[in-house]
């Protein structure tokens, strides 16, 4: 049977972003939770760092079809840029494709609309 996806035009669209964001639930072994949430606990100062980044690295397991543990692996050990750099690959799989983490170089716009633009 069909569905039919009415959006509620009284929530503000940033409401909806946030809301489709944050609604997130996903049953995960407590091991496997514990080992990640730990080792973020050892890397960030504050306690909700640590839970916003065991969450992400969960939801691009999820997203990915990687093993949440693999993930880890491959970030544990790593400092300055090249922590960002495999942060930033893992994030960017499950944001947005209208924004993208640790891009340094700016995209260069067509060179005909920006000839029409004045400064």
């Amino acid at each position: 049977m069909g569905t039919i996806n009415a959006i509620n035009t009284k929530l503000d669209q940033t409401v909806r972003i946030y809301d489709e964001f944050y609604n997130y639930a996903e049953d995960v072994p407590s091991g496997e939770y514990d080992i990640v949430n730990s080792y973020f606990k050892s890397v960030f100062n504050t306690a909700q760092q640590a839970e916003n980044f065991t969450v992400a690295i969960f939801r691009v397991a999820q997203e990915s079809g990687e093993n949440a543990l693999s993930i880890l692996q491959q970030i544990q050990g790593t400092t300055g840029p090249q922590l960002t750099a495999n942060l930033c690959y893992y994030l960017n799989s499950v944001r947005s494709r209208a924004t993208l983490l640790g891009v340094l170089q700016p995209a260069a716009p067509n060179f005909w609309t920006a000839r029409n633009v004045r400064q």
